[in-house]
């Protein structure tokens, strides 16, 4: 095990009839994994919950509580996105974070579109590209391109200039992530120069072992880099110690994982998607764990998830047990 960099990624859930509170509390996390030395935090973006729906909007936010760690957004659907006016707020976190920013990105249909409908279509549905190519417009509108031919320039209050997407932030464009759950989306990040993500879904395209099936999305991803390009690979796990909670804590945590054990017991539904298991126990029963799993001595970055709805305290407790007492022992040193 060589764990060099270790990063969690909470949900940044909240009441309906409170959301300042939630999203305080996910600053507040942000703040507390800086002060035990954790490389990065990171959010989730989702639609239509009760969650973050804007991870640029939630970071920049970060970025006036934070100073050092790695801030992180898992992963944005571009589905749902314009990639010009996303690298533009992209960028501006970036810049306001002094080069900090990691953003994590997928393809396809939006989950919810239909059940937007007009409310999000501009055109019909069956027009749009919603493909890997959708990604890479992204990140071709983070280059510093100049636009137009050498004769364009804008005119404004500001002054006459060349026209680019700004501001721009150097080096961004090479700390963007791609949520891979396919052996085709593993191979088309490592083509394309893109950081790869590993959570706990994917597709169980030749195997019913998630595992196994893991470890041949992070294989398939190294053969497809192309030369001197080598992309970060991190890989997520929801990871609960129990060690320092209290004992009805302890029976909580133990509830949780109980519910979600039938789902990972074959695969699900017509796109055969597998579930890792979550690793709650003491700090010497998920250590044993991990020593078995066959894809953590192929990554160098370990990200753990934490699980929706449980508290800020929970999520403090969690953290601080996992900095102490198990990524020390996978090689990690707090910074």
């Amino acid at each position: 095990m060589s764990i060099r960099h270790l990063a969690f990624l909470t949900p940044g859930n909240f009441a309906e009839t409170d959301p300042y509170a939630g999203l305080e509390a996910a600053l507040k996390l942000f703040e507390f994994g800086e002060k035990l030395g954790f490389n990065g935090a990171w959010v989730r973006q989702r639609h239509l919950e009760r969650g973050v729906s804007s991870a640029a909007t939630f970071l920049a936010a970060a970025t006036q509580r934070t100073r050092r760690i790695e801030l992180g957004a898992a992963v944005i659907q571009m589905g749902y996105e314009n990639p010009f006016r996303l690298a533009e707020d992209l960028a501006t976190v970036d810049i306001l974070a002094r080069g900090r920013l990691q953003v994590g990105l997928s393809a396809g249909v939006p989950l919810h579109g239909a059940l937007l409908g007009n409310r999000f279509y501009d055109t019909a549905p069956n027009t749009v590209d919603y493909t890997h190519k959708r990604v890479g417009r992204l990140k071709a509108n983070l280059a510093p391109t100049l636009l137009g031919d050498a004769q364009t320039f804008i005119e404004s209050a500001g002054g006459r200039v060349r026209p680019q997407v700004q501001p721009h932030a150097p080096g961004l464009a090479n700390r963007l992530w791609y949520g891979g759950g396919s052996l085709r989306s593993a191979e088309w990040a490592g083509r394309n120069g893109f950081n790869l993500l590993q959570g706990n879904v994917l597709s169980g395209e030749n195997t019913d072992d998630f595992l196994a099936a893991q470890l041949g999305l992070v294989e398939r991803f190294r053969a497809s880099e192309g030369g001197e390009h080598k992309g970060r690979v991190a890989l997520g796990r929801v990871i609960v110690p129990l060690d320092s909670a209290d004992a009805a804590t302890r029976k909580r945590y133990r509830a949780f994982a109980a519910g979600r054990v039938e789902r990972t017991l074959s695969p699900q539904g017509e796109r055969r998607t597998l579930f890792a298991s979550d690793l709650v126990g003491t700090s010497d029963e998920i250590l044993e764990r991990l020593r078995q799993d066959p894809v953590l001595p192929q990554v160098e970055e370990l990200r753990v998830e934490l699980p929706y709805n449980f508290s800020g305290e929970d999520y403090e407790q969690i953290l601080s047990d996992l900095g102490a007492r198990i990524a020390p022992e996978l090689g990690w040193r707090a910074l």
